[in-house]
């Protein structure tokens, strides 16, 4: 997945980035996993990144991102968990709500690795082995 900058510099950068539901409750069910996906994947796209895998089980989720050299990826990661945790509050408002009473849904923090060559395909296998949510 090498890619090229104006002036000929070249990049082949790939993040595992781990995010955990707050208290680690079993808030992310098959919908909300779904839901999950589509808006990691538009907000990768709006920030010039491309999720390469996502998957995830009842409390975390895993998502590896190819991403460009000029990304700030502190900044990236808190939009994709300010975006994804406001747009799952307010549609499973039901379901969330259940969970939580104040306005969360991931934990403070993350994990993030960087990821390439053979390891890469590990953890993608990885990724994509997630035990499936009900």
């Amino acid at each position: 997945m090498w890619k090229t900058l104006s002036g000929g510099t070249v990049y082949n950068l790939q993040i595992h980035l781990v995010l955990v539901t707050k208290y680690r409750y079993r808030v992310i069910n098959r919908p909300v996993k779904e839901r999950l996906h589509e808006i990691f994947k538009a907000t990768c796209s709006k920030w010039e990144c491309q999720l390469v895998e996502f998957s995830g089980e009842a409390d975390h989720v895993h998502l590896v991102i190819a991403y460009h050299p000029k990304l700030a990826l502190d900044t990236f990661v808190g939009n994709l968990k300010t975006v994804s945790s406001r747009l799952i509050r307010k549609e499973f408002s039901e379901h969330v709500n259940k969970f939580y009473k104040k306005k969360v849904f991931w934990k403070i923090g993350y994990s993030v690795n960087s990821c390439g060559g053979a390891s890469l395909d590990k953890i993608k296998d990885y990724v994509r082995n997630q035990k499936v949510p009900d």
